[in-house]
């Protein structure tokens, strides 16, 4: 199955890509993770439960990233294993950005087999599709925490750089 869209962020591109670029950060915006693992900044693994139905799917993800260019593109292949299911999924995306905004367009190919592959793709479409739209809700949620905290450091920074910055001396004439 190939799903895609586009998404508008209300702030800069290196926010976004800051956001979208650290596993931690991605691994708090899936839904049903239940533990989170980072090997190196190439790989990580994940333990999600998958809402299927009336019950859940347990697999265990890795991740690879495949490409990235940094603020602009990156690609990831995900792998999963669980009982009746086999997924891998290639996900890219590509940022850009101007006055302050950023349109992200991204796209996934994702191939489940097993048991839950065999459901076919009128089941699982529109699973992926919810799945998918929990993500990019939860990403906006977190583009706007890192926003926000990034106009507080650099309010923070300022404010100190103008409480140290040396005074000029009143001229001499107004000296009393």
């Amino acid at each position: 199955m190939n799903v895609e869209g586009v998404k508008e962020f209300e702030a800069p591109r290196e926010v976004v890509w800051g956001v979208i670029n650290d596993p931690a950060q991605m691994a708090g915006l899936m839904p049903g993770v239940t533990g989170f693992e980072i090997t190196d900044d190439r790989h990580w693994q994940a333990r999600v439960k998958v809402p299927l139905g009336l019950g859940g799917l347990k697999m265990s993800i890795e991740f690879e990233k495949l490409e990235e260019r940094p603020p602009e593109y990156a690609s990831l292949h995900a792998k999963g294993t669980g009982v009746g299911a086999l997924m891998n999924m290639t996900t890219q995306f590509t940022l850009t950005g101007a006055d302050g905004r950023t349109t992200m367009h991204w796209s996934a190919d994702v191939r489940i087999a097993g048991s839950v592959g065999s459901m076919g793709q009128r089941v699982l479409q529109p699973i992926i599709n919810q799945q998918v739209g929990n993500v990019l809700t939860a990403l906006e949620l977190k583009v706007a925490e890192a926003l926000a905290a990034t106009a507080a450091t650099a309010a923070t920074a300022t404010a100190a750089a103008t409480a140290t910055a040396p005074v000029a001396a009143a001229p001499e004439h107004l000296r009393p």
